[in-house]
């Protein structure tokens, strides 16, 4: 996936091709190995910069405060470092929060938003609030191996065998205590109340089976965000960029390339 680099103040990432910028971000409990099978093909057109996330992969040697405001931060910095003023942001996940509040915090940083399968609050309904609740107690008790099993075999059902292990594979590999404390702090994140802030054109990618983060969250982030595209991708659930790989890449380039 191109050449890693760290220092002891940033964030550990790869970058490949070359072109207009483009930042992605990662989700919860993986790393930036989660655009594997995209990286390619946006490296034809694009730089693309992957970073992984301030407790995450090889990341994870940086201290807390995993917050929303900390991880763009630093995402921030990277930017500065690689002489990078303003790019195209991809969040996924949790990275979609991470990405919104990289926007919110310094607006200059990003010229297209691309949030797919991600929310503004992810604790807005009873369910999500007792699952929000649930997850550390999973954790404690089945450990990120059989987290990351529990997870990939409930959350991502359209994958076939070979990437599912390969995504458990993922998760397993993080750090179970930085996992908790980065999962409170996904808990806590609330864009609601600012999503009108956000003026850089965006574009929603959604999953219509997408029982980890449901479809009522996109459209949220639609309502929200002035002029906003959304995009729902029929059949797809929370592994939409895995298993529908050549639609999401599809729309997302029609959207960054306008």
């Amino acid at each position: 996936m191109g050449s890693a680099q760290q220092s002891s103040e940033l964030l550990c990432f790869t970058e490949q091709g070359s072109g207009p910028p483009l930042l992605l971000v990662h989700g919860l409990m993986v790393s930036g190995e989660m655009f594997e099978p995209v990286v390619k093909h946006f490296a034809a057109h694009h730089r693309v910069i992957v970073p992984d996330l301030r407790g995450h992969g090889r990341s994870r040697g940086l201290p807390p405060p995993y917050t929303a405001a900390q991880l763009a931060a630093d995402l921030s910095l990277l930017l500065d470092h690689l002489g990078i003023d303003s790019t195209a942001v991809l969040g996924y996940s949790q990275g979609g929060a991470i990405a919104q509040q990289l926007v919110l915090d310094d607006p200059s940083r990003c010229d297209r938003l691309v949030l797919s399968c991600t929310y503004a609050f992810n604790m807005a309904t009873t369910r999500e609030k007792v699952e929000g609740h649930l997850v550390p107690l999973l954790v404690r008790l089945l450990g990120m191996k059989g987290m990351a099993r529990f997870v990939v075999s409930q959350g991502t059902k359209d994958l076939g065998k070979e990437r599912a292990d390969w995504l458990a594979g993922l998760m397993a590999d993080q750090d179970r205590k930085l996992m908790l404390a980065a999962w409170r702090q996904t808990m806590a994140f609330d864009s609601r109340h600012r999503l009108t802030e956000i003026d850089c054109p965006t574009l929603i990618v959604a999953g219509s089976n997408d029982q980890a983060v449901p479809i009522h969250h996109a459209k949220m982030l639609h309502d929200g965000i002035t002029g906003a595209q959304l995009v729902i991708v029929e059949g797809a659930d929370h592994a939409l960029i895995w298993a529908h790989t050549e639609e999401f890449v599809q729309v997302t380039d029609t959207f960054i390339d306008a």
